[in-house]
This record gives C-alpha cells, sequence and structure tokens, in this order.
C-alpha cells in the first residue's frame, strides 16, 4: 500500500469518508495533532488502529463527534457538568470521559465501561465526520510510544505503507493533545493535561482533581482510564534526562554531561549558551503555547541527527505549562534532575 499524502479539499474529504465508512484507515488533522481515525462504531476498524499503530489493546481511544448533539447515543448519561463543559470548550481540545453506551464497542474503549469523548475544533476534522456520518475514534497518528504528529509529514514517517491517505493540512495549532476530564466518579479528575487547563475547568464546573499519573508512573498492574496514562510515549529514540532548578546551574550541569552526540532540548535564545552538544529549542519559556506548538516537532529533529541521548531543559509545572510539563516527564519516563546552585 502507498500512502498518499493529499490537499484537505472536499474532494479528497469525500474519499476519506468513504474509506472510513468501509472500515479503513484514514489520518486527519485536528488542532491538537494528526488523528488516526477510524469507524467508532466498528470492531474491526478499531482492532486496525492498534494495529498500525502497535498499541496496547487496554489503552483507550477517544471518539470524536463533529457537534455535541452526537453525544448521546455514545454514553449512559449526560451530566450537567458535562453540558457546562461542552458549551464552552467544544468544539475544541476537551476530552470528557463517561459511562459508555452499548453503542461503543469495547475495543474502542480499551475493556472499560467508560468512553471518552471530544468536539474537534478542526474544520477538516469535523468535515469528515460528518461526511462519514460516523463518530471517529482517533488516537494520534504515529507509532505508539513515538512523538506525536503534528505535521503531514509526520504521520508519513510513522504510517507509511499502514494507511491509505494522509489528509494534510498544515501544522497543528495547538501541538499537544487535548485534556482529559473524567466526569466518572466522586470529583472530576484531570487524567491527562492539554489544551484546556485546569484553571479554566475550575472556572467551569468548580474544584478539579488531577491523576498522580500525570506527575509520576503508573503501576504496571493499573488499568487506563484514558490515553497517555500508562505506557511510554511521546518519546524519541534516544533516551532522555530532564534538569530542573536555577537557569546557571542548569546549563552548566547539562554542558558538563553533554558531548557532539548528544542532544539539548532548550528554551528559544539559549542555543549558544551550552559548551558542548547538539541545542534544538522547543520555544519560549514564558510562553506555554509556544511550547506546546514546537514540543514534537522538537523531539521529532532528535532522531534526524542522531544523537545517543537527550538532556532536556524542564519548564514550569503549573496552569497552562501542565500538559507540555507532562508530555516531557512521559518521554524521559519521568527522569528528572532536580540542580542546586
Amino acid at each position: 500500500m502507498e500512502t498518499q499524502i493529499v490537499s484537505a479539499s472536499k474532494e479528497n474529504i469525500a474519499r476519506a469518508a468513504e474509506i472510513l465508512r468501509q472500515g479503513g484507515l484514514v489520518a486527519i488533522p485536528t488542532e491538537t495533532v494528526y488523528g488516526l481515525a477510524a469507524n467508532a462504531l466498528d470492531p474491526a476498524a478499531a482492532a486496525r488502529i492498534y494495529k498500525a499503530k502497535g498499541r496496547p489493546s487496554d489503552n483507550p481511544l477517544i471518539v470524536h463527534i463533529a457537534q455535541a448533539s452526537e453525544l448521546a447515543p455514545l454514553v449512559r448519561r449526560v451530566p450537567d457538568a458535562c453540558l457546562l463543559l461542552a458549551d464552552r470548550f467544544w468544539p475544541g481540545p476537551l476530552t470528557i470521559v463517561l459511562p459508555a453506551s452499548a453503542a461503543v464497542p469495547r475495543q474502542v474503549t480499551g475493556g472499560l465501561d467508560t468512553v471518552a469523548v471530544r468536539c474537534p475544533a478542526h474544520p477538516v476534522a469535523r468535515a469528515v465526520i460528518r461526511a462519514a456520518g460516523l463518530p471517529l475514534a482517533a488516537p494520534s497518528a504515529n507509532s505508539s510510544g513515538r512523538p506525536s504528529p503534528t505535521m503531514a509529514g509526520h504521520v508519513r514517517e510513522d504510517m507509511n505503507g499502514k494507511i491509505p491517505m494522509i489528509l494534510d493540512a498544515g501544522p497543528c495549532e495547538i501541538g499537544v493533545e487535548s485534556t482529559v476530564l473524567s466526569l466518572v466518579g466522586e470529583r472530576p479528575t484531570v487524567l491527562r493535561p492539554g489544551g484546556v487547563s485546569v484553571d479554566r475547568l475550575e472556572e467551569t464546573i468548580g474544584p478539579v482533581a488531577v491523576s498522580g499519573a500525570v506527575f509520576a508512573p503508573m503501576a504496571d498492574d493499573g488499568a487506563p482510564m484514558a490515553p497517555g496514562m500508562k505506557y511510554r510515549h511521546y518519546a524519541p529514540c534516544a533516551p532522555i534526562t530532564l534538569f530542573a532548578g536555577p537557569d546557571d546551574a542548569v546549563i552548566r550541569r547539562i554542558s558538563s554531561l553533554a558531548d557532539s552526540r548528544t542532544g539539548i532540548l532548550c528554551f528559544s535564545g539559549e542555543e549558544r549558551l551550552f559548551s558542548a552538544g547538539v541545542p534544538v529549542p522547543y520555544g519560549d519559556r514564558n510562553d506555554p503555547f509556544d511550547l506546546s506548538h514546537n514540543l514534537f516537532s522538537a523531539l521529532r529533529r532528535f532522531d534526524e541527527l542522531g544523537v545517543r541521548r537527550i538532556l532536556g531543559r524542564m519548564c514550569r509545572q503549573d496552569g497552562a505549562f501542565l500538559g507540555v510539563a507532562n508530555r516531557l516527564l512521559k518521554a524521559a519516563g519521568f527522569h528528572l534532575e532536580k540542580v542546586d546552585q
């Protein structure tokens, strides 16, 4: 099979919709990352996603809908908090976990009795959903564990020969995956941080908890309720160690460890501060949106450079930075060194 990158024209959207109706896979753009889409109501199509990605079968898929009114058939109930969140954040980078209806195959939910649903903001993603007439399961369109794709070329690097078509709509605006919020249980809980911050969620529905899996590895025998919780994710080929602390101390520490085959993940403007290594910036340290937009492209750049290891500057771990911080920690296997003066 030859994988084609095609423009997101009306004709190609119609072709993509037909492939999806027949149970095939298509890579589509969203505002977060490119997604590997399939019919969310077809167990065999969902199984093809897991096979193409090499994804563990207990790692749930997110179901994408074109408008909030399409949620009800997928869930057993729609709580008031969900209505408030959908009214404010849909279409947008928020995924909501709710009790699944019988219409959703267990292959999509990772064997759980809950389903994760979002309405993407990208017009091409919604156009494909409407043209197919189906809700679409669409995890990131990359090999499992790799940095997520934010450009069509990234998708082809991982999916070439595995899918027939990639709809190209240019770089993704946000660059990290959606926030996943569970409304199952006593208290709303962020399972994965992303494009909607905890502060904004709490402005809408009151107190929100954050899962411990955001900051530390999940137990091997635990069942992930959302993507990105349990397994190795977002990682380039070379191992990553992150460093946090005073700027001068961190730069000295990284420089002391680096050699000509060491990649350095740094903030913009720092490239000349390191005495050794190959610096790759991932954005303005004070702009969480710039960091999220550039992160996965920077991580993939290290694979192109063929570095043996990566030493990285850790960003802040609060507010709108939390999604980027989580992706860095997961990519590094939670290897974070705190540097003193």
